[in-house]
């Protein structure tokens, strides 16, 4: 719920849009108020207007910090803390980020800069976990600590075998993560027609038809993989999975995982794959699968390749049955996750998700206009004017256009129904936020293509 001052500052930069310094005032005010979404918004509208703003790009990395963008804040933050401007603060965030990705290295030395710029930016208790009050300068971080190397990488899975198994004897810790049981189907996605039918074939028809799957010796279960722009419906699809056969719905994120501690993030995914199995049927769906998958030729060091040695493991079930688990990942960059995981049998299926068509925004916009007042919408009109608009774009025109009839009722006291001109205005001044995603895409689709994994892509800009 957002304060009188924060709604006085939003009406403040509707009238002053181009007053950079209002806009920060409203967006280090949200952020404040735990409204880091929102915050992240402003952050980046004001950096389309000054974007060499070092106050901003913290302000940003703070944002996305909050609403736990880890991975977006630590792009930010590499390119901030390049410049001799930085606040010691923003080091010290850069470490907290690295330390949570095994990078602890990184972040001991990020930690010291921010601490020597600022001394204020001090954490007692993220230092002592850093272990940098027991470690002179220039001496690499104790072993205990998650992201040291283990030594040769040829005795990686067997290292890391060992201290998982050490850990987890005589532990019968139910993992923190909730089983979900979704109520909605694929009645409630719009559009997606193709992708649900490949999703059928591969996690429902199996349990619903089990006997007949049984007879060509398919077992229940399986991975795939889902890709494309932010926004455009991955999460929902995968909810809407686990809805469709009455299954449990367990979302994981990196934080559900990673642990700055040797071992722990192994068995946090062990926990996780261990509980579905024990609720199965269940669908098992990693967000941004990316941040926990990434190429073993790009880590420096054997903590990262442990954690991805165990989630190939997992998914092979080598050591335990995954007959029921459906596991379903999602990721906006498949170019970072390691190949390893696209072999037949780990995420064997790898669909494209991408931004709906005409018809598929039509049935989106009608799902996002149920509840609320309207009158003669005509919701295929309005999706023609929303060309490469994600789920995520159209709910911020519904969004938007709901807003304008507030401020409407608030001058009138008449609460007015949403109109299709409303709709058509509210998309005029929206612009779709699939582009950026596709020049990065259309580059790896041309360029680094070989196997045909991006034909999808290809095939959709029509190259």
């Amino acid at each position: 719920m957002e304060s009188d001052s924060i709604r006085q500052l939003r009406e403040a930069v509707k009238l002053s849009p181009d007053n950079t310094p209002l806009r920060q005032a409203l967006a280090d005010a949200l952020l404040a108020a735990g409204l880091a979404a929102g915050a992240a918004v402003e952050y980046r509208a004001a950096l389309a207007r000054s974007p060499e703003s070092v106050p901003l790009k913290f302000g940003l990395a703070r944002a996305f910090h909050a609403d736990g963008k880890h991975s977006h804040a630590l792009v930010v933050l590499e390119d901030l803390v390049k410049s001799e401007e930085a606040p010691g603060r923003a080091f010290v965030l850069h470490a907290r980020i690295l330390a949570g990705i095994g990078e602890v290295e990184q972040a001991v030395e990020q930690y010291r800069r921010g601490v020597e710029r600022d001394r204020s930016a001090a954490d007692a208790d993220f230092a002592k976990r850093l272990g940098i009050q027991a470690v002179p300068p220039r001496e690499k971080p104790p072993e205990t600590v998650f992201g040291a190397d283990d030594g040769d990488d040829a005795d990686e899975e067997e290292l890391v075998d060992g201290r998982i198994r050490q850990s987890w004897q005589g532990s019968d810790e139910e993992p923190p993560v909730e089983i979900e049981r979704p109520k909605i189907t694929f009645q409630d996605v719009g559009g997606m027609e193709a992708l649900k039918e490949e999703i059928r074939l591969k996690i429902i028809y199996p349990l619903t038809h089990a006997e007949m799957f049984k007879a060509y010796g398919k077992s229940v279960g399986g991975g795939i993989l889902m890709y494309g722009p932010p926004g455009c419906g991955k999460t929902h699809l995968a909810r809407a999975t686990a809805g469709e056969v009455k299954a449990g719905f367990i979302s994981v994120g990196i934080h559900d995982v990673l642990d700055m501690w040797i071992g722990n993030s192994e068995r946090n995914l062990h926990s996780l794959f261990e509980q579905a199995r024990r609720n199965a049927p269940c669908v098992l769906f990693f967000d941004e699968v990316d941040a926990l998958g990434a190429s073993r030729s790009d880590m420096k060091t054997s903590a990262g390749r442990h954690l991805i040695n165990q989630f190939l493991s997992e998914l092979d079930g080598v050591k335990a049955s995954n007959d029921g688990v459906l596991i379903l990942g999602a990721t906006n960059a498949p170019w970072h996750l390691d190949s390893a995981f696209r072999r037949p049998g780990r995420f064997d299926r790898i669909l494209f998700v991408p931004p709906p068509d005409v018809a598929a925004r039509a049935g989106v916009l009608r799902l996002l206009l149920r509840g609320k007042p309207v009158e003669d919408i005509d919701c295929d009109a309005v999706a023609k004017k929303c060309e490469g608009f994600s789920g995520a774009d159209l709910k911020a025109v519904v969004d938007m256009a709901v807003e304008a009839k507030l401020r409407e009722a608030m001058k009138t006291g008449v609460p007015g129904p949403l109109r299709t001109k409303d709709l058509v205005a509210s998309a005029g001044g929206q612009k779709p936020t699939t582009r950026e995603w596709f020049a990065t895409a259309k580059n790896y689709a041309l360029y680094s293509n070989q196997g045909g994994v991006y034909d999808d892509i290809l095939k959709y800009l029509k190259l």
